[in-house]
C-alpha cells in the first residue's frame, strides 16, 4: 500500500526521478469533469493547490442536450443558450406558463403569453378563472377560438340507434360570414384514420348550405339542402335514416333522399355526441367525412332523437338534456364580457362562456392591469442584453449582467 500526499490529474509534475523510474511520461489530453473520491465531490479547479497548462474545455454545452421541452440549444467558444418554442421560458425552457395552473373547476389553462392564461371553461362555467355559475337554457357555441380549440358539448352515447333514427333540432346563425361556411352542427361515430369503414353520423353546414352524411361501412351517403333562406331568424331540421335509406328537411324546403353504397345497413358507433363542435384538438382526428375545419358559430336548441317509430322524441344524454361535458359554451343571447371591465385599454373577447382580455402592448394580466417589464419578452422595444446574459430591470433601464468570458453594455464584447 502506498500513500501520496497530493492526487493529480492528468499527469504528474515531471522530473528526474519520473523519468528514471516510469520512462517517458505523456499526461493525459481531454477534458475531466465531476471529479469525486470516496463519495466527497472535489471541485476540480477551486480546490486545486497548484498546476499548468490548463484551459477550460472547449467541448459545447449543446453536446449534452440541456434544453427542456423541444428547445434549440445554441452554443459558440464561450456562450450556450436555448431557443424557447411558444409555449415555454426559463434557461432551460423548462417553464410553461401553465405550470401554476390558475383555472379552476376543470378549466383547460391556455398560454396567452409567456406570463398569462387565458382558461377555457367547461360546461356550467364561466368568466376569467371560470369561478362563476351559468345556467344554460339555449347552448351558444363560437366555433373555433384562436388557440385552435372548438366549443362544443360531449353527451352519452345515443343507444339503439344502429338501424333506425330521427332528428330534430332548431339553430341561430351567428351574424357574420364565417358562420355559414364550414361549420359542424353534430357528429357521432368512430374514431379511425378516415377510412371508408369508420362509420359516422353528422350533420353541418358548408358554403350556406346544410349537409347531411352517414357512413355504414360501406361508403358514405351524403344529401346537400338547398341555400339557406337567411331572412330567417331561426332555422328548423328534421333529419332521419331507416337501414340505407336517410332523408333530410330543412326549414320549408322539399325532403330530400338519398340511399346509401353497398350492402350494409346498420351504424355501428360507440363515441359520444357532440354538439357544436368536438373534444379533439385538431379536426383531423375525426374521420374524413365529417372533417369540419369550423365549430358551429351561433345557438343550437330545442335537440331531439328518437330511435323508433313506436317512441317519442326526448333530449339526449343521461338524464336527458344533459352532457357530460363541453367547454366554452355559453347562453345564447348572454355576453360574459357585460361582467368583466378591462383596463388600460384592453378589449374583451369572448367565445362561448370563455371570456379573457386582450391587452395593448406595454400591459398585461388577467385585467390588463400590470405593466410590462422592460427584461421581458413582451416588451417593445426588447432589451439588447446578449443571449446568455440577464437583464436586470432599473427604476428608469436596465443593466447587463454578462456571463464568465464576457463584458461590455450588453454583454457584447468577449
Amino acid at each position: 500500500q502506498v500513500t501520496f500526499g497530493s492526487i493529480f490529474l492528468g499527469s504528474v509534475p515531471v522530473h528526474e526521478e519520473v523519468h528514471r523510474c516510469a520512462g517517458q511520461i505523456y499526461g493525459y489530453r481531454g477534458c475531466i469533469r465531476d471529479f469525486q473520491v470516496n463519495h466527497k465531490e472535489l471541485f476540480i479547479i477551486d480546490e486545486a493547490l497548484e498546476g499548468r497548462n490548463v484551459e477550460n474545455c472547449n467541448v459545447p454545452i449543446c453536446d449534452y442536450h440541456p434544453c427542456h421541452n423541444g428547445g434549440t440549444c445554441t452554443s459558440d467558444e464561450e456562450n450556450w443558450y436555448c431557443e424557447c418554442p411558444k409555449l415555454y421560458t426559463g434557461k432551460l425552457c423548462q417553464f410553461a406558463t401553465c405550470d401554476e395552473n390558475p383555472c379552476g373547476n376543470g378549466a383547460t389553462c391556455f398560454p396567452k403569453s409567456r406570463r398569462d392564461v387565458v382558461c377555457l371553461c367547461p360546461y356550467g362555467r364561466s368568466g376569467i378563472l371560470c369561478s362563476d355559475d351559468i345556467n344554460i337554457t339555449q347552448p351558444s357555441f363560437s366555433g373555433t377560438d384562436v388557440f385552435g380549440y372548438t366549443s362544443f358539448l360531449a353527451y352519452s352515447t345515443i343507444p339503439n340507434i344502429t338501424f333506425y333514427y330521427e332528428f330534430r333540432l332548431k339553430f341561430q346563425l351567428a351574424n357574420h360570414h364565417s358562420a355559414l361556411q364550414d361549420n359542424l352542427i353534430f357528429f357521432t361515430g368512430q374514431k379511425g384514420q378516415g377510412l371508408n369503414g369508420d362509420d359516422f353520423l353528422e350533420l353541418g353546414l358548408r358554403n350556406g348550405r346544410v349537409v347531411y352524411s352517414y357512413n355504414l361501412g360501406s361508403g358514405t351517403a351524403t344529401i346537400i339542402s338547398k341555400p339557406l333562406d337567411l331572412t330567417l331568424n331561426v332555422h328548423v331540421i328534421h333529419l332521419g335514416r331507416n337501414l340505407q335509406k336517410g332523408w333530410l328537411k330543412v326549414d320549408d324546403q322539399k325532403n330530400k333522399t338519398v340511399t346509401s353504397p353497398g350492402r350494409l345497413v346498420g351504424l355501428n358507433v360507440f363515441s359520444q355526441f357532440y354538439l357544436g363542435g368536438y373534444h379533439e384538438y385538431i379536426p383531423e382526428l375525426l374521420p374524413k367525412g365529417p372533417r369540419f375545419k369550423n365549430g358551429f358559430q351561433g345557438c343550437i336548441f330545442d335537440v331531439q332523437v328518437r330511435t323508433s317509430l313506436n317512441q317519442g322524441f326526448k333530449s339526449p344524454g343521461t338524464p336527458g338534456g344533459h352532457p357530460n361535458s363541453g367547454r366554452s359554451v355559453g347562453q345564447c343571447k348572454d355576453s360574459p364580457c357585460s361582467l368583466i371591465k378591462c383596463r388600460n385599454g384592453g378589449k374583451c373577447i369572448e367565445t362561448g362562456s370563455t371570456v379573457y382580455c386582450d391587452c395593448l402592448t406595454g400591459w398585461k394580466g388577467a385585467f390588463c392591469t400590470e405593466t410590462v417589464s422592460v427584461c421581458e419578452p413582451e416588451h417593445e422595444p426588447p432589451h439588447q442584453c446578449q443571449q446568455g446574459s440577464t437583464c436586470v430591470p432599473l427604476p428608469h433601464s436596465y443593466t447587463c449582467h454578462c456571463p464568465l468570458g464576457t463584458t461590455g453594455t450588453y454583454c457584447e464584447q468577449g
